[in-house]
């Protein structure tokens, strides 16, 4: 009856309320809409299972049921799961009065128990990404950091090694020390190795590395202040790593996979890298200074290079690292740039069936010469405004080699800053779940 007078239209993300619903116990039946079939992906399932969780969190509730709808598939199950965890968890970490509270108990009817675990699985992994996100950059540092990381890996049974200042200089990180060195906290580098059931000694098949500035004020090329802002998202390309290998190891994948997170403050400080300096990266080249806020760049230079030596499968960077990306792609879609069209090709897929939009990015060799420098190998920055995401990727790709590579510039959809139907403002954990989806392979046909 609601339907046939226009109150339920199905539209994706439409939550409508029946208040002391006749028949059931339950006290109040939210319908929420899932759109035209033709169009439903895991995408919309977590949006929607999210939208509903966020209206019905804004209130304590012991228990609240979910109903699963006959005709998913396992995996856009999964999907579900995890939007209905991720739902119920705002930003408002440091609030007296949440606007989010997490419900006593989570039901789901119809599903099978094991789905049910591993969209849990899923959607701990996300929010883990936004909580580090959302905290405030005082109280998420390097060490900081690491120390989350430390608590995840011990958690989950990962091996896990913390590199300070001193274990980076004497593995010659040159670029990443640079731009910490403006800031009282030090950096570290977290390298974290999962090994899933089958797996032996040898190379890892993956290889995630995450740009993890902590707070990014420019340094010395000083950003305004309304851009500085947001700048405690600048770790989220790092932490969307930790949250993925915690996804993984949860998850007992059979897999052999590394995550390595380059952790620095980008500060102004008496001893801050300047505008004109010439910096050696752990490979050799030599970098010079243009810009002290293209120092994302700088720090996973290291990071790509200390990975390489461990010769992975594959190879994939994210990280908050251009406004330009988010200027060509707006919020909501991640950009990719690829050494290996294959490789590129499966990360696509993956995302596509996360129902998480990318888009890729060429990178054409005629942009090679707009990182080149007149007093040392590569420049930071290319030649002007133009393309900045692209030379920013052909900047990294100096440090890969031949290894399959491919970079997700996040700085768009990372971190939102207004709410949505399915998420207050803040961390997203974007890409999370099409990086899970990755290690996993093809989704299951089951339905």
């Amino acid at each position: 009856r609601l339907a046939t007078e226009g109150e339920i239209t199905g539209k994706a993300c439409e939550c409508v309320p029946c208040l002391a619903p006749a028949g059931i116990a339950a006290k109040q039946l939210l319908v929420v809409g899932l759109g035209k079939r033709e169009e439903l992906d895991p995408g919309v399932i977590y949006r929607a299972a999210a939208a509903a969780a966020k209206a019905l969190a804004a209130r304590k509730r012991a228990a609240v049921a979910f109903l699963a709808d006959g005709s998913w598939s396992t995996r856009q199950l999964e999907h579900a799961v995890a939007g209905a965890a991720v739902g119920m968890v705002g930003q408002d970490i440091y609030r007296k009065d949440k606007k989010r509270t997490p419900f006593g108990t989570t039901i789901w009817l119809a599903a099978p128990a094991d789905a049910v675990e591993r969209g849990t699985h899923l959607g701990d992994g996300i929010n883990l990404t936004r909580r580090l996100v959302n905290l405030a950059p005082d109280d998420m540092y390097p060490q900081a950091f690491a120390d989350e990381a430390s608590a995840v890996a011990g958690h989950l049974g990962i091996d896990i090694e913390v590199w300070d200042e001193t274990r980076l200089a004497k593995e010659r990180c040159g670029a990443l020390l640079a731009v910490s060195r403006g800031s009282s906290r030090p950096p570290r580098l977290v390298i974290m190795r999962y090994r899933g059931p089958g797996r032996r000694e040898g190379s890892p098949e993956l290889a995630l590395v995450g740009k993890g500035v902590t707070f990014d004020s420019g340094g010395l090329s000083l950003k305004p202040a309304d851009s500085m802002m947001g700048m405690k998202c600048d770790m989220a390309g790092a932490a969307t790593m930790l949250g993925t290998i915690a996804t993984i190891a949860a998850l007992k994948l059979p897999v052999d996979v590394v995550a390595a997170m380059g952790l620095v403050e980008n500060m102004t400080g008496p001893a801050a890298y300047k505008v004109g300096d010439v910096l050696t990266a752990r490979n050799g080249l030599t970098i010079e200074v243009h810009n002290t806020d293209a120092e994302g760049r700088l720090v996973l230079a290291d990071v790509l290079d200390v990975v390489r030596g461990l010769e992975p499968g594959r190879i994939i960077d994210a990280a908050t690292l251009t406004g330009a990306c988010m200027v060509a792609l707006g919020h909501d879609v991640a950009g990719l740039f690829s050494n290996n069209q294959a490789s590129c090709d499966q990360l696509v897929a993956a995302a596509k069936t996360a129902g998480e939009p990318v888009w890729q990015m060429p990178m054409f060799r005629h942009y090679d010469p707009q990182i080149e420098s007149d007093v040392a190998d590569i420049k930071n920055v290319g030649d002007g405004r133009w393309g900045g995401a692209i030379t920013a990727a052909k900047f990294l790709e100096r440090f890969v080699g031949t290894t399959p590579w491919t970079h997700i510039d996040i700085a768009g959809p990372a971190f939102a800053d207004k709410p949505k139907p399915w998420s207050d403002g803040g961390g997203t954990g974007v890409m999370v779940r099409s990086l899970v989806e990755l290690v996993r392979g093809s989704p299951e046909e089951t339905t």
